[in-house]
């Protein structure tokens, strides 16, 4: 039987450009101390922490977590790509639901260089070696840094499969740029139109230009997991539960399906999306507001498909159609997402989970989405781990 879990607190930095950033310790510790003061709760109430990040060296998790206590308590650092942050969520929730803690701290962070994603590591075999076979087979362009090829050649072929034209991308970059504007920790505020966007730099010529990229940013969030029975005990107020969850990797059709749209991860957001909805014997026409990993605007159109939004190759009408957005069929990227914010690695899921918890709370102020009631979180890493996650109002 497992126990309920609440969101207990919540807190974020605003996110910088590298260079324009505190050391990650010092983001870290900013975004713990929000959460608790949040939650209403020690550093010493904490059983349980989990650290997020990409870009850091081994312990980097204890490193950040020192400087606001030394508890003895556990700390677990957790590289999953994109999707650490929300995998350190996965495992904070986790421990909680099965009662090995009734308090579980998740802190994501990242410290970014600036400049397009690279490896590293070019003295072993690269993690991503098949993924990157089969890039060869159906797009090509080695020349291209990893990430715009891979999502340019995803965005590519969804044009060709479906007809979606180059300006579907821009209108929901255009849109993140709306929503940003109403907040006050995103990176990018200034509104941007269609035809800005359309006439931004190629990255990929006819496929992706370079507004449809979201920038590399550095900050932290961080969330605290409590058991009902835990919240009733500290007399917290915590609104905001987490009804279902799924953590999933790639499956054969990743490398079988000669497919850039399976290799960036369409299969893993649809899976982890049908075990959510099921599990919570709910569907996608319930959403009222999510956050989704919009690395480029190309991925954001196929989570729409992937997430249940609308049908597989009916994202262009989805867009048009404004469902996307306030009156729509469901709020996508009400903090403006990672096209607006920029994506630190680490920090992404947990800054997505801040997001959606003060939605649910009603506390987000000039970009409130009225009456949400549900809200999905969607986090995803090439690799691969897809993260979706359910939360309701606990009231």
């Amino acid at each position: 039987m497992q126990e309920p879990v609440l969101v207990a607190g919540v807190g974020m930095t605003p996110f910088k450009k590298p260079g324009d950033n505190l050391p990650y310790p010092e983001m870290a510790a900013q975004a713990i101390r929000e959460a608790l003061q949040d939650a209403g709760l020690a550093y010493s109430d904490v059983q349980d922490v989990y650290a997020g990040y990409v870009y850091g060296d081994s312990a980097s998790g204890q490193r950040a977590v020192y400087e606001v206590g030394m508890t003895g308590v556990p700390v677990i650092n957790v590289n999953n790509n994109c999707s650490s942050g929300s995998t350190a969520l996965y495992l904070a929730r986790k421990a909680v639901a099965n009662g090995s803690a009734d308090c579980a701290l998740a802190v994501g962070f990242e410290q970014m260089p600036a400049g397009a994603l690279k490896a590293y590591w070019d003295d072993r075999p690269d993690p991503l070696d098949r993924f990157n076979g089969v890039m060869d087979e159906v797009f090509g362009h080695p020349e291209l840094p990893m990430a715009i090829r891979y999502f340019g050649g995803a965005g590519r072929e969804h044009m060709e499969r479906y007809g979606t034209p180059l300006d579907t991308f821009a209108r929901i970059r255009a849109k993140a740029s709306r929503h940003a504007a109403r907040n006050p920790l995103a990176l990018f505020r200034k509104e941007v139109t269609v035809e800005e966007v359309l006439a931004s730099s190629p990255l990929v010529p006819g496929a992706m230009t370079r507004l449809m990229a979201c920038p590399p940013t550095c900050g932290a969030a961080a969330a605290v997991f409590v058991s009902k029975k835990f919240a009733q005990k500290m007399g917290l107020a915590a609104k905001v539960q987490v009804l279902a969850q799924s953590l999933v990797s790639d499956r054969p059709g990743a490398f079988a399906d000669k497919s850039a749209i399976s290799v960036v991860g369409f299969d893993m957001t649809r899976e982890a999306a049908r075990q959510v909805y099921e599990a919570a014997s709910v569907g996608p026409q319930d959403i009222d507001v999510c956050e989704l990993h919009d690395c480029f605007a190309q991925n954001e159109l196929l989570s729409y498909e992937g997430l249940g939004f609308c049908a597989i190759g009916e994202g262009q009408a989805f867009v048009e159609s404004d469902s996307n957005t306030y009156g729509g069929a469901v709020v996508v990227n009400p903090s403006g997402g990672l096209l607006s914010k920029g994506h630190p690695l680490g920090a992404t899921g947990l800054a997505q989970c801040y997001e959606l918890t003060h939605q649910l709370r009603g506390s987000a102020e000039a970009r409130q989405v009225e009456g949400a009631r549900l809200a999905l979180q969607h986090n995803a890493g090439l690799g691969g781990a897809t993260v979706v996650t359910l939360y309701g109002r606990a009231d």
